[in-house]
This record gives C-alpha cells, sequence and structure tokens, in this order.
C-alpha cells in the first residue's frame, strides 16, 4: 500500500485527523504527527515558520523511511506540504489540500491575529480555550497563540510562496475547500490552482473552515479517488 500523511492545521494537532485516518487505513499506510508547539510537542528553538514545518514533514518521513508518500494537508498543513512539493518535489507522489490559505497581505494576517487573542477566546468561547488548553498540553496553549500570531504576521509582511512560484510546482496537486469557508476565499484557491500545471480543484458542499464539519465519508473518496487515479 501507498503511504499517506496527514497533516494538521494551525492550533491542531494529529488526533484531529484520526476519523479521517480510520476511514483511510485499509487503502494507504496512514501517518501523521505534531508539528513542533502542537499536540504537547515542544517548541522549537526558533520562531514558526513554513519553512520549519516542511522541515519537519521531511525529518518526519526520513525517520520512517518513507522516501515518497502522498500527502494530505489541512489549512496550514497544505501550506507547509505545498512549501515542500516546491523545494523538494520528489518527496511527494500527489498532495491534497483542504481550507488552505494560500493569500496573505497585512489586512488578512490582521484579521486573522485578531481572532486569536487569548483573553478574549477565554471570555467569550471558554469551551474552545478549554480544547485548546488539553489539546495541547502540557505546552501553553497562549504561548501557541503567540507564536502563530507571529507566523500569520510574518506571512502578512512577506509571504511565503509567492504567485510565480506556482507554475513550477508540477506535483499532482488536488485543492479542496469547503463552500461555506469564511476565511478561505474560492477566488485564493482557484488563482493557485490556475497556476499549477497538474492541479485539480474540489468544492465540498456545506462545508465551513472547521476540519471537525467536513464530511469525512465523502474526503476520504475523494483522497482515494485522486491518488489511485491513473495518471
Amino acid at each position: 500500500m501507498q503511504h499517506l500523511l496527514l497533516l494538521h492545521g494551525a492550533l491542531g494537532s494529529k488526533d484531529q485527523l484520526q476519523p479521517l485516518a480510520t476511514r483511510l487505513q485499509n487503502t494507504f499506510h496512514v501517518h501523521s504527527f505534531n508539528f513542533s508547539g502542537h499536540g504537547g510537542k515542544p517548541f522549537p528553538d526558533i520562531a514558526f515558520s513554513i519553512p520549519l514545518f516542511a522541515e519537519q514533514i521531511a525529518e518526519y518521513m526520513k525517520e520512517s523511511n518513507i522516501e515518497q508518500a502522498n500527502i494530505f494537508g489541512y489549512s496550514m498543513g497544505g501550506y507547509a506540504a505545498m512549501y515542500l512539493a516546491k523545494h523538494f518535489p520528489n518527496k511527494i507522489n500527489r498532495l491534497i489540500t483542504l481550507a488552505t490559505k494560500f493569500h496573505w497581505d497585512d489586512k488578512t494576517a490582521n484579521r486573522e491575529v485578531k481572532m486569536l487573542d487569548g483573553k478574549t477566546i477565554q471570555e467569550k468561547v471558554p469551551a474552545f480555550a478549554a480544547q485548546l488548553q488539553q489539546r495541547h498540553a502540557p505546552n501553553d496553549w497562549l504561548l501557541l497563540l503567540d507564536k502563530t500570531k507571529e507566523l500569520l504576521t510574518h506571512l502578512g509582511n512577506q509571504n511565503t510562496l509567492q504567485p510565480e512560484d506556482y507554475p513550477s510546482i508540477t506535483t499532482p496537486s488536488l485543492l479542496l475547500l469547503g463552500d461555506r469557508d469564511k476565511m478561505v476565499t474560492l477566488d485564493e484557491t482557484v488563482a493557485v490552482y490556475k497556476q499549477l500545471p497538474n492541479a485539480q480543484l474540489g468544492v465540498l458542499p456545506g462545508t465551513p473552515h472547521a476540519f471537525e464539519q467536513a464530511d469525512l465519508s465523502c474526503l476520504a473518496e475523494m483522497i482515494g479517488r485522486f491518488i489511485n487515479e491513473k495518471a
């Protein structure tokens, strides 16, 4: 069976992807791991960045003796995988992204950073605060918020992948987006899709940004069909 690596998004963890992994485990050798600072994994000595997370994907593959894998990346995980495809194309057979935000500028970053205020989260959505605390223990989830805000601010100042980068990414890619995603626009997803020389585009009906609200049976079917289709 082919290897399939599942990557979580910002503030997420590999545990969130387990329901999807369960649906795919009879078809692929499914792998997942936590990016540094997430899911209790220690924080790195340097700032969060897309190149750092891409490097961690490569490190996991090396440690697991995986020369090449199919990769599914949710949100930030998809961005890190796309960066890996740009710089280390031989490591990825096929790439699937879901709800990945590719367009970043100052205005976009500032809007997203405001939503990551720890005090506001504790006061207005205490259940989410408790979830973050539990998901990332023993790490301080407030520190994780701060480091994520720094990452988003950096992306706003200088987006890691520029429009001119995508035409050179030849990895077969499937870009997926929920039709009710309020963070990622259809326009930015289509813009990247049009720049990639070997890409497909898919829209999940009735689906917002949150991974937990995706139809996982439908998603698993789309992933499996894309990876196994004949070239």
